[in-house]
């Protein structure tokens, strides 16, 4: 991490990085942005696993709630992970923080064309993936960086996957970046390519589509409809106050 942050700084880039995160033994989905200055300015976990990663990944707490935050020189920046774009409520908490850019971070997707017929969901696969990110930059009228890793053939021998019900296919990257009206901006690349998509965007976009479609703002009604949220971090040991404590 020391050394990502580094290079952030030297290179005046800012970082949205997933990653597992090891926290005395236990280990989290996280997502961390690093700023043009090189400083962590957020640190979120997955607020719950997905799937089998259940069996090796905690829950995230009220604190990774807070997921967008504002970098100078872009704007307010947030990001969710994989299935989280599948949770509406989490969706649109995102949305009420006045996210501009989004960072939505996906493993290997591979089409729906790529199993044998009845083998996998199309949910599950590189077109669900890319719907939920774009109904994300419909819906919060931001820009989407739809970031994914991939497997090459050598890696999944090597990781002996062949056999799997899970990322046993060569391919799944799917990045692209989205425009707040639904529509991509950029080109793809191959399936097994290591590269760069790139886009040039024009934060005035975000305006526009706001006129017509804002559901955090004039196109709500929290008089009808409204979201609670906890963001206390939910501790194993926490001590009572003085007040609360009884005398034997």
């Amino acid at each position: 991490m020391e050394k990502i942050c580094a290079c952030a700084a030297k290179n005046k880039i800012a970082v949205s990085l997933g990653y597992s995160e090891n926290d005395n033994h236990s280990l989290y989905l996280s997502q961390s942005f690093i700023g043009k200055d090189g400083k962590i300015k957020m640190n979120r976990r997955k607020i719950k696993p997905t799937h089998a990663e259940r069996t090796i990944y905690g829950d995230g707490s009220g604190a990774s709630l807070l997921n967008v935050v504002y970098e100078p020189g872009l704007g307010k920046v947030g990001a969710l992970s994989c299935w989280e774009h599948s949770q509406p409520l989490l969706r649109y908490h995102t949305y009420s923080q006045g996210e501009e850019i989004h960072v939505a971070a996906w493993p290997p997707m591979n089409y729906y064309s790529s199993f044998p017929e009845g083998t996998a969901l199309w949910s599950q696969c590189r077109e669900g993936a890319h719907n939920l990110s774009t109904t994300h930059a419909i819906e919060g009228n931001c820009f989407v960086i739809l970031a994914s890793s991939f497997f090459t053939k050598a890696g999944v021998e090597r990781m002996r996957l062949g056999d799997g019900q899970l990322y046993h296919i060569a391919g799944g990257g799917c990045a692209a970046i989205i425009a707040p009206d639904g529509h991509k901006l950029s080109t793809d690349l191959g399936e097994e390519e290591e590269g760069l998509v790139i886009a040039d965007i024009d934060m005035s976009e975000i305006l526009k589509v706001k006129a017509m479609l804002d559901v955090h703002g004039h196109y709500s009604r929290p008089d009808l409809l409204w979201l609670g949220v906890d963001y206390r971090e939910k501790e194993q040991v926490r001590p009572e106050s003085v007040d609360q404590l009884t005398k034997p």
